[in-house]
């Protein structure tokens, strides 16, 4: 009995805590509490950025015009477009296996070469970068005017499509060493291959998707500043900095935007007043030269007009003093003196003969003159019966040093009893098209002659004004005559130009000064931009493109197209590389390889501390 009631106490006692448990939960629970407030949002940080400063934005940014040719050209396809074959520190190529995982050649008869393609390759729209990547450029080099190095594509006879478009086999007319140098810089097709004038419109502002580390964010031409992203879809390892604007900066602020910081590097030209604004810096700027890979020369109309007389092209070689061009223009560009290889590149030397066009000739340049039957009237002008000797100048508006040395090339011709107009009329006209529209330049009248820049040649002087058509005329006129039949357009008898270097020798002689054969699929292959076109030097070109760089038959060339004049080298421009301590530190930056230059490895750089 005891011991019931204790059992059944215990249980009681242990129901009752239960309960009470039970009441004390209900009855003194807290009431409920509102969940705590989400921290305030931290704010986005500071994209990092770099800034380059650099002169101008150049007239456009497909890397396979002539028309397009500038640094800030040269580094979008260097960090934006995808190539097979990327330049190393010592300018070899090697196979870029972000793009491709394999090039090679699988057969000598025909010669064809096969690529496998990355198969995460692929644009910032998406599309695959592919087969019909590789078919875009190739007509379009093979087809269009005004392009750079289209010799070797031109021997290309088929371009297949593998694989879903990852494998590609290119079918060649004859065996080509230099394959590797193809396919670089490819553009999307995908956006291009529809769109009329695609090849040159569409990239005057921009290129439209990337298939590099970084993409095209916006074009300001009127701020002068291109914006590149990091391109978030690039499937290899990503940019480091958020974003890399170009920037133009004058030549008169330069020095202050590096001291402040606004300006992170620079890419000035090498002029003494830039190097002299920059010496003032503290601490001192790193300051690097980078060989542009570009020859700037004055091409002769080869095809048509009085220019397309050899013995009036040696004439004006013997007449323009080229070194008086170079020191008033370009002082501290490296001379050119060769068809061929630039200054800068291993293996030059200067190949001018030692007399004209070497240097002014006037004796010379009479009697070539006389030979083509011109007399020299008493007052100093040169007539061929009764008609003046006459000749159109054409630089692109967009190239401000061009139409300089345009500008002191009418001087020395005006003082030589030669009439001359100046036209600059935009890039993608002059270098592509057979007449132009005779647009004046807007720059400032030449410089008063001098006897170095006449060449010694006693004659009329020189008009006052740069857009006057100048010469034995009763009246002078703001622009040449157009040429009969050509919807008021003007023949260009010399223009100044760029003239791509670097990569294969044989295959730029081809394409520089060759005749452009008609195949199969293009019967009517778009002549150089000065038409220039000698039958007898064609099989010797065709053996340097074909076959190895035969320094003898070089020299050859060489003494052929001095002999020819289809144009006259004048300088190759240097650009200078400026960084601060603080971003030579993040960067690194340095003239990198001539193709490609300073800012190749931009993916790699951060952004300057402090």
């Amino acid at each position: 009995m005891t011991r019931i009631g204790a059992t059944a106490r215990v249980a009681l006692a242990a129901v009752l805590v239960a309960v009470l448990a039970v009441l004390t939960a209900c009855t003194n629970q807290p009431a409920a509490q509102p969940a705590p407030a989400a921290p305030p949002p931290v704010a986005n940080a500071q994209p990092t950025k770099l800034v380059v400063g650099v002169e101008d934005l150049g007239a456009g940014f497909n890397p396979h015009l002539l028309a397009h040719r500038s640094p800030v050209t040269t580094a979008l396809a260097t960090l934006v477009l995808p190539s097979v074959f990327r330049p190393d520190a010592q300018g070899t190529l090697q196979l870029d296996k972000t793009i491709a995982t394999s090039a090679e050649v699988v057969s000598q008869n025909p010669f064809t070469v096969n690529y496998e393609l990355n198969v995460q390759a692929s644009w910032s729209s998406n599309a695959p970068i592919a087969a019909e990547d590789f078919v875009y450029l190739w007509e379009q080099m093979r087809s269009q005017p005004g392009v750079v190095d289209a010799a070797g594509y031109r021997l290309i006879t088929d371009v297949r499509s593998r694989a879903g478009g990852k494998a590609v086999d290119v079918v060649f007319s004859r065996p080509y060493p230099q394959w590797k140098q193809l396919f670089s810089d490819l553009l999307p097709a995908s956006i291009l291959k529809d769109a009329p004038g695609s090849w040159t419109g569409a990239l005057t502002n921009g290129l439209p998707v990337s298939g590099g580390p970084f993409r095209v964010a916006s074009v300001d031409r009127a701020r002068g500043e291109i914006v590149l992203a990091r391109n978030d879809l690039y499937w290899a390892t990503p940019a480091k900095l958020d974003q890399l604007v170009l920037r133009r900066v004058d030549p008169e602020t330069l020095a202050e935007g590096l001291r402040v910081g606004d300006v992170d590097v620079a890419l000035p030209s090498a002029d003494a007043a830039v190097r002299q604004a920059l010496a003032a810096i503290v601490p001192p700027v790193h300051i690097q030269t980078a060989p542009q890979p570009t020859v700037t020369e004055l091409g002769l109309r080869g095809d048509e007009g009085p220019v397309a007389d050899g013995r009036v092209r040696r004439a004006l070689g013997a007449i323009i003093d080229r070194d008086a061009i170079r020191a008033t223009v370009a002082p501290n560009a490296l001379p050119a003196d060769a068809f061929g290889l630039a200054p800068s590149e291993p293996g030059y030397a200067p190949t001018a003969p030692p007399q004209a066009p070497a240097r002014p000739d006037p004796v010379y340049a009479e009697q070539q003159l006389t030979a083509a039957g011109y007399t020299r009237t008493a007052d100093g002008h040169w007539t061929r019966n009764g008609q003046p000797l006459r000749l159109v100048i054409g630089a692109a508006a967009e190239r401000p040093d061009d139409v300089r040395v345009a500008e002191l090339v009418a001087t020395q011709l005006n003082a030589a009893g030669i009439g001359t107009s100046l036209v600059a009329p935009p890039a993608a006209e002059l270098f592509g098209q057979q007449t132009v529209t005779p647009t004046p330049p807007t720059t400032t009248a030449p410089p008063t002659p001098t006897p170095s820049m006449a060449g010694n040649v006693a004659g009329p002087a020189a008009s006052s004004s740069p857009t006057a058509t100048t010469g034995p005329t009763p009246t002078s006129t703001s622009a040449p005559t157009p040429t009969p039949g050509q919807s008021g357009g003007v023949r260009v008898d010399l223009m100044v130009m760029p003239r791509a270097v670097g990569g294969d020798l044989g295959t730029r002689l081809a394409s520089d000064y060759g005749c452009p054969q008609a195949t199969a699929v293009v019967q009517n292959p778009p002549p150089t931009p000065t038409g220039f076109c000698f039958p007898t030097l064609q099989p010797l070109l065709d053996t340097l493109l074909t076959g190895p760089a035969d320094p003898g038959m070089i020299a050859t060339v060489e003494r052929v197209l001095w002999a020819q004049l289809p144009a006259l080298p004048l300088f190759q421009p240097v650009t200078l590389v400026v960084s601060t301590p603080n971003s030579d530190a993040a960067t690194g930056i340095g003239p990198g390889p001539l193709l490609s230059g300073p800012v190749t490895g931009a993916q790699r750089w951060a952004a300057p501390v402090g």
